[in-house]
């Protein structure tokens, strides 16, 4: 879909340039054979159209692929100190090679005082057609930004019906886990402690419900406590391996980014396996990027249609990280065996509440 879409921006771009030449070469044309002492048949002048504005296009269309498809991500600001650079460029090539056609065909062509004005128009084409394609692109870029953060908001808000559609009292169930605990017998610590960290879980999910980004280090920590759950279910048969870069603890991201993809490997990907199996997950920062490899060594991903994309915790989660950071969750074979999930974000860094207790 995303390809179409920037296939479709293309054709329509293209289409702007070469209507944007055929216009003025009509116009110009026009003006030329409707001028009094000129000749409608004169053909000197028809060359000169059928020349000029084709080869103002052709020369337009590297300098608009440079600016509109390489270098995407650069500030308005120094485009423009790159257009200053590239506008010199593209007058005087378009005048060294309009000169040699027309002395290849025989044509006059200005000299003297007279080559100002094949400086002069020239330069005036290319800020006036560069700065309609700058106006089209802000504007395409705000219609993209407006859409973004529309579907952001029903994300947002879906998420936050289905919590309450799920949410019993929170004040009911912290008393219920501390009732249970309460009656466990003092030999019994452990499954206390297990009680603990389920009622730590749900204290976890509530909070984050209500919250736009979080510490990386406090979303590990609540995936941490989710598998120790999962341990105590699994036993030997789940191993886990969690390690994250002391820089990158402090960058928020989205609340619950982490356990959807950690519950998905585990219930098709090692649940099936009577030897069960592991999950690393690892997290590091390089280069202001946050990249984060969840990694299991279950029946892998071409065994089980959900876990290649279709399950409803992994599109959730593509969606979320397509809408907040344009960024794309990757998923591949892991090796010897299972799947790898890779995300890269943009770190985000920030004071925000970090104690969901």
């Amino acid at each position: 879909m995303q390809k179409s879409f920037r296939q479709i921006i293309w054709s329509r771009e293209m289409l702007l340039v070469a209507g944007f030449y055929t216009a003025f070469a009509v116009f110009y044309f026009l003006a030329i054979n409707w001028s009094s002492g000129i000749s409608s048949g004169n053909s000197y002048y028809q060359y000169q159209v059928f020349m000029d504005y084709p080869l103002k296009g052709l020369l337009t269309l590297p300098i608009w692929w440079l600016m509109f498809r390489r270098l995407v991500d650069w500030r308005l600001s120094s485009k423009i100190l790159l257009h200053l650079l590239l506008l010199p460029i593209f007058v005087k090539g378009w005048q060294q090679l309009y000169y040699a056609l027309c002395t290849f065909l025989d044509l006059g062509y200005l000299r003297g005082p007279g080559e100002w004005w094949d400086i002069y128009i020239p330069a005036l084409f290319y800020v006036l057609q560069f700065g309609i394609f700058h106006t089209y692109d802000y504007y395409q870029k705000v219609q993209e930004s407006q859409q973004r953060e529309a579907m952001l908001k029903q994300t947002a808000l879906q998420s936050e019906l289905t919590a309450l559609k799920a949410q019993l009292n929170p004040h009911f169930l912290y008393n219920t886990f501390n009732t249970i605990s309460a009656s466990v017998p003092p030999e019994q610590e452990y499954t206390r402690e297990l009680i603990a960290d389920l009622a730590d879980l749900f204290r976890y999910q509530l909070w984050a419900s209500s919250q736009e980004v979080v510490p990386l280090k406090v979303e590990v920590d609540f995936v941490k406590k989710y598998l120790q759950l999962e341990q105590a279910r699994f036993g030997d048969r789940l191993k886990v391996s969690i390690h994250l870069d002391p820089r990158a603890e402090e960058a928020l991201v989205i609340p619950m980014l982490l356990q959807p993809l950690v519950e998905n490997a585990i219930r098709h990907g090692i649940s099936p396996l009577v030897d069960g199996g592991s999950i690393t997950i690892n997290i590091e920062e390089k280069e202001g990027q946050i990249h984060i490899s969840i990694r299991d060594t279950g029946i892998g991903f071409t065994s089980n249609a959900k876990t290649s994309g279709q399950g409803i915790g992994l599109g959730n989660t593509r969606r979320r990280l397509q809408l907040k950071y344009g960024s794309e969750l990757t998923i591949s074979p892991n090796q010897p065996q299972g799947t790898a999930i890779n995300i890269t974000i943009p770190r985000e860094a920030s004071h925000a509440e970090s104690n969901p207790h």
